[in-house]
Parts: C-alpha cells; sequence; structure tokens
C-alpha cells in the first residue's frame, strides 16, 4: 500500500490490508505509539520497530454523531476513543450501546479506497 502518501505510515496501511492493527514499539523503553513518528515520545529513542498490537482496548472516551460526514455513515453513530492495552488511544466507530470503560476489539473493513478502522464489542 506504498501509494497512500507518507512512506512514514505504509507499515500501519500494509498491516490494515490484512487485517491487523500495527503500532510502533520503542526499543529502549518498551512504549507503543501511534500516530507514528521518527522518535520515541517516552524517551526520544529513534529505537523504534513496527509490532502488531493486540487491538483491545477500553473505552476512554465516545461522542454520537448526528450530522452526516461520509456516505457510508449515515448518522447517529457512536465515535469512541479507545485506548488500546498497549498504551495508545484511537478514534473509531463503535456499536450502538457501547459506554466508557466497556472493552472492544479493533476490526477492519475494506474498501475501494484503503482499509477502515471501528471496533467492535469484546467477546
Amino acid at each position: 500500500m506504498t501509494d497512500l502518501l507518507d512512506p512514514t505510515t505504509d507499515p500501519y496501511w500494509s498491516a490494515a490490508a490484512e487485517g491487523k492493527l500495527a503500532v510502533q514499539r520503542c526499543g529502549s523503553c518498551g512504549r507503543h505509539q501511534l500516530y507514528p513518528r521518527p522518535f520515541c515520545i517516552g524517551c526520544t529513542s529513534a529505537d523504534l520497530a513496527w509490532v502488531e498490537a493486540s487491538g483491545s482496548g477500553t473505552v476512554y472516551s465516545c461522542v454520537t454523531v448526528h450530522l452526516p460526514v461520509h456516505d457510508e455513515l449515515p448518522p447517529p453513530y457512536t465515535v469512541a476513543l479507545v485506548e488500546l492495552d498497549e498504551g495508545p488511544r484511537l478514534l473509531g466507530p463503535v456499536p450502538d450501546g457501547v459506554s466508557i470503560g466497556d472493552r472492544v476489539v479493533a476490526q477492519w473493513r475494506q474498501t475501494d479506497e484503503r482499509p477502515v478502522l471501528s471496533f467492535g464489542r469484546a467477546s
């Protein structure tokens, strides 16, 4: 998926195309981060590697969207800020009824353009 404009994010999109969630992990301090950077935001080391994240996390915050922003997302729908078990927080749609503190898991929906991240209820 090297055609997605930014080579820094290519490992993320390549993993997404395979239905996996990838994040950067610092080899010096062990911190995970996303969005990708050329250095660790915890210790400033450049010793970063892409690793597969579990995709599991906890809803940190959520909001119901009532305005149309995309044809594939008819309102109302809920968007959550999810804190992954590895630490980074990601934003994505969640099923109705999901609330703060609920456990969720990352899911990918393939589109013509690129994979789209969402979260489903953890079983």
